[in-house]
């Protein structure tokens, strides 16, 4: 006699039990919860805003459907969630910071080979990549688009390690200037922008524009440690809301800012490298958002099988950084080799590639889980790595870094 096949729910539900067990008492799901959906958000957005085109001698190169499509430029706005990623960075770092067992050089230490780990596993990883698939005959622009994707996202480590540095200074502000201690970095980059994009915008040296940088991811995550230091509260969270919103109406429709979170091919302005006055305001308005959603949020984590995938996300969280990138490339670089395949290598300027890359999404997915079982292991401390192989780790991922920037 057969035993019945066991459902998927009654599979899981030991591990569901085992999360929720584990999880301390203190836990802010809500801050988990924000993290996670600010992650999935990443390779959402990579995935459907990112496409390839197959030139005649078979290599593939980016491409973007809001090329063709400029109402698409509000699924960016969603997508484009770093604003909550820094928000709760900040939130998280201070709480982090109040517990650090050492000193404050220790705990920056810490936190920067958290980050660093993973970034120098998918680089070196790729490293060796690149040189195994030159030789099995992989075009060489082909291999120079995915290196350019891979390496695309890790931009924001090295922000995030510099933005956590500076976290006993956030902290210090945001105790003197509550909530407001964020507005001196949103008036900054209103500056640089007045000066870029103003009547005196010829005079104005190209570099000006990378002044923005730091203010600009600093001021969510500026946000986040007043939020972490209770100094932002609900009515703080509605200002926000609403000011934000009203800022990135303004600027879109008075100042004419261009409508992509994300850079458009083509365009002579973007948003996104270096952050615009409109990053912030939407920052700004996601931000009041999470800060008045987060009693709703604590009580929707608050079901075991709710909070466990955001736990399962969270612990994934530097492989989905890094890997997700790769997982879209596994199938797009051996279609290659099939022609033209729908929502794939073919041109993002049709409907039809929308809904056959929305096709190709669930298979991204899957392939993301499988490398992120291997993958994982580069976010744990590396306690078995002689400094041999570090340096060599170092060397390749240098190399990688050199090929994907067309300095190799």
């Amino acid at each position: 006699m057969k035993t019945p096949a066991r459902s998927p729910m009654k599979t899981l539900a030991p591990l569901v039990a085992r999360i929720e067990s584990s999880t301390p008492a203190h836990r802010d799901r809500a801050i988990d919860g924000l993290r996670a959906l600010a992650l999935l958000a990443v390779p959402t957005g990579h995935w459907l805003l990112g496409g390839f085109t197959l030139d005649a001698d078979g290599a593939i190169h980016n491409a973007s459907p809001l090329s063709a499509f400029g109402f698409f430029a509000p699924v960016s706005w969603v997508l484009q969630m770093l604003g909550v990623f820094f928000l709760v960075g900040g939130h998280a770092s201070v709480l982090s910071y109040r517990r650090r067992p050492g000193t404050t050089a220790q705990w920056l230490r810490g936190r920067a080979a958290r980050l660093g780990r993973p970034v120098l596993g998918v680089t070196a990883v790729w490293a060796a990549l690149i040189a195994v698939l030159s030789a099995a005959g992989v075009p060489e622009d082909t291999l120079r688009t995915g290196a350019t994707l891979v390496v695309q996202p890790l931009w924001f480590v090295g922000v995030y390690v510099v933005v956590t540095a500076l976290t006993p200074l956030c902290v210090r502000a945001a105790r003197r200037l509550g909530g407001w201690a964020a507005a001196p970095l949103l008036l900054s980059v209103a500056v640089v922008d007045l000066l870029r994009y103003g009547p005196y915008a010829d005079a104005v040296p190209s570099w000006l524009s990378a002044l923005n940088i730091l203010p600009g991811w600093l001021f969510a995550y500026q946000l986040g440690v007043c939020w972490g230091e209770k100094r932002i509260g609900r009515r703080g969270g509605a200002l926000l809301l609403a000011g934000g919103a009203v800022l990135f109406a303004v600027l879109l429709v008075v100042f004419h800012y261009p409508a992509s979170m994300v850079g458009v091919p083509g365009e002579s302005r973007t948003n996104s490298h270096p952050p615009s006055l409109l990053v912030l305001a939407l920052a700004a308005a996601q931000s009041g958002a999470a800060v008045l959603l987060r009693e709703r949020l604590r009580r929707l984590l608050a079901r075991p099988a709710v909070w466990a995938p955001v736990v399962v996300v969270n612990l994934s969280a530097m492989t989905i950084l890094c890997w997700h990138q790769t997982a879209m490339l596994a199938a797009a670089v051996p279609a290659s080799y099939a022609g033209a395949v729908p929502g794939l290598t073919t041109a993002p300027d049709s409907l039809g590639w929308v809904l056959a890359r929305s096709a190709w999404l669930p298979l991204f997915a899957a392939v993301l889980v499988l490398i992120a079982r291997y993958a994982r292991a580069f976010e744990s401390p590396w306690t078995g790595a002689t400094r041999a192989r570090r340096a060599v780790a170092g060397v390749l991922a240098a190399g990688f870094l050199a090929f994907a920037l067309g300095v190799a």
